[in-house]
């Protein structure tokens, strides 16, 4: 299966297969000296799963800007939980087709969240399921608007269905996130979401 996605990935423009690992120790390793854009992460392997191979590659300044995007068999409301929470910046099944996995690579690549639809349908339906937790109100430095953007984000709305929705620039927007990023010292817009409705700010099914 790995073989057929190096052919698949080398044989697609703007995409260069700098190695591929056949354990999550060996991957590690591989981010540390290659330091690629984007891994694609399998789940179960021997010596060192992937979801540990995620949090130290996550972890790694050596790998600071590299993104994980796990891809495997189990569709496992648990096992996403726990691939965010890890660091990675995307999720999928290793059924999607393969223009799809193209299209993903590419967004987790410019640095926004991804996750199969079926996916993020329940992975929203969990958080409903979570006992409520108090809003944060200025605890967190941000300001008023920047929660505004955090609130859209979690929506799972786009940059510039952002910028429209809240009647700002495409570059403020984008400022915006940056700055949420900093502040609550995530790595991506993943992690944003999670923080959004666990920390209560957002609200399943809100708009």
């Amino acid at each position: 299966m790995r073989s057929g996605f190096v052919v698949l990935l080398g044989s697609s423009d703007g995409i260069e297969v700098v190695g591929e690992a056949g354990d999550g120790a060996e991957a590690w390793e591989l981010c540390r000296r290659k330091a690629p854009d984007v891994v694609l992460m399998d789940v179960r392997m021997p010596r060192m799963d992937g979801l540990e191979a995620t949090r130290r590659i996550v972890a790694d300044p050596r790998c600071a800007r590299t993104h994980v995007l796990v891809l495997t068999t189990f569709d496992d409301d648990e096992l996403v939980h726990e691939a965010l929470r890890a660091g990675a910046s995307g999720f999928l099944l290793k059924d999607t087709r393969p223009t799809q996995l193209l299209e993903a690579i590419a967004v987790v690549a410019a640095g926004d969240a991804l996750l199969a639809p079926s996916i993020t349908r329940r992975l929203i339906a969990q958080f409903a399921a979570l006992p409520s937790h108090p809003t944060r109100s200025g605890d967190d430095g941000l300001t008023d608007r920047e929660r505004e953007v955090l609130v859209a984000v979690a929506r799972g709305l786009s940059n510039q269905e952002i910028a429209d929705a809240l009647h700002m620039g495409y570059g403020t927007v984008k400022t915006h996130v940056s700055h949420l990023l900093t502040k609550l010292a995530l790595r991506d817009r993943a992690q944003l979401v999670m923080h959004a409705y666990e920390s209560g700010l957002s609200v399943p099914g809100s708009r």
